[in-house]
Order: C-alpha cells, then sequence, then structure tokens
C-alpha cells in the first residue's frame, strides 16, 4: 500500500509547560513537511506569522535560506520531504520550533500508521487539550507573565495585556470549533488538489 492510502497519528506536545498543551491529528503519509507545519498552526491555533523549522535523525527541515545554511547547519526543504518518508527511516519522534524569537517548541510522536479511510478527508483533528498561547506574548517566560496578569485585575501589567490580547483568555477553555474549521480548510485544499490530478491524469490518457 503506497503513502498516499495511509495515514499517521500525531501527538503534538508543546514542550516546558504544564499542564500540558496538546493536540492529536491524523495525516497522510504523502503530506510534506511544509504541510505537517499547516496542520499544526491550524490546531494550536497559531496564526503562521512567523518562520519554522523541523528537526529529526539530526537533520533540519524548513524553507531553505541559503544564509542560514551558510551560518549553521543544512536545511533539508520541508515542502520536499514527506512525512511517510521519516516514518519509513523509522523515525518516530520529530522536534517542531516556531517562531525563534518565542522559541515554541513542540514535541510530535508518530503514534501509529493506518490505512486511510476513503470516506474521511484529511488532515484531521482528533482531540487535544488546553489552550496555545497568543502570538508574540514572549515565549515561555512572557505567557507566564501574562497568564498571572489577566488572572488578576490588580495586576500591574493586567490592564496592558488584557489591551494588547484584545479579548479574555481562559488556558483550559480548548475552541474545537475553530480549530475544526481551521483543519477542514487544509482537507478541502488537499481534496482539490487530489481532484484536480485525476482530471489531468484522466485527460492524457
Amino acid at each position: 500500500m503506497s503513502h498516499i492510502d495511509r495515514i499517521a497519528r500525531l501527538k503534538i506536545e508543546l514542550d516546558d509547560w504544564r499542564p500540558a498543551i496538546w493536540r492529536r491529528v491524523e495525516a497522510p503519509l504523502g503530506s510534506s513537511l511544509k504541510t505537517l507545519h499547516d496542520v499544526i498552526q491550524a490546531v494550536m491555533p497559531f496564526e503562521d506569522c512567523h518562520l519554522f523549522e523541523f528537526r529529526a535523525d539530526g537533520q533540519r527541515f524548513a524553507i531553505p535560506d541559503p544564509e542560514w545554511d551558510s551560518m549553521r547547519d543544512r536545511t533539508y526543504s520541508a515542502r520536499a520531504t514527506k512525512l511517510g518518508a521519516l516514518i519509513d527511516r523509522g523515525i518516530t519522534k520529530l522536534t517542531y520550533t516556531y517562531d525563534f524569537g518565542d522559541d515554541w517548541r513542540h514535541t510530535i510522536t508518530i503514534e501509529a500508521t493506518a490505512a486511510a479511510d476513503p470516506a474521511t478527508d484529511y488532515p484531521r483533528y482528533l482531540d487535544g487539550a488546553r489552550r496555545a498561547p497568543p502570538e508574540d506574548v514572549g515565549g515561555i517566560t512572557g505567557f507566564e507573565l501574562f497568564l498571572e496578569a489577566i488572572a488578576d485585575p490588580e495586576h500591574e501589567q493586567h490592564d496592558e495585556l488584557m489591551l494588547w490580547h484584545g479579548r479574555t483568555f481562559d488556558p483550559n477553555l480548548l475552541d474545537e470549533d475553530r480549530i475544526r474549521a481551521r483543519i477542514a480548510k487544509l482537507a478541502r485544499r488537499r481534496a482539490q488538489g487530489k481532484a484536480a490530478f485525476a482530471k489531468g491524469r484522466s485527460q492524457m490518457s
């Protein structure tokens, strides 16, 4: 069975934070790591405003940047690297970092692989717990300060951070409706791409 007929169940967990912030998803093995980045952005959710990288088996995967390669280690293309290819190499965990300023590091565990359900659109969100940090909050220490300040109306930065964020923030409230809507957009985009590919092949034959 080819990668296009199989999916992986993945657990995505934000590092260095308790209680844990995590999501579980299913994604096709034919997905690129760039597509997996899009999935993570959709389910945490983040707003895809910053750079990212994956690391696995001592290699870095991202959008190649000649400046980075000349200063640090070689970058392999996240667009050209498929999830299934890493699984075929025996990789069961990846690290994912988003926003090198705030430095949101995640551990991605490949929990299982299975045959794809022909009646299901992928990628698919399964479950999760707790709300992800707001964009540009200042990393782990900034998130700690943010939660402390917004929970205490007497905190000296309460009004400032409430104004900055623009709305209330409950760290235990996971907006699954929003997550499902965002992941559904990715699934529709994939379905449209598959349909266009199939149409192109039928016209060539």
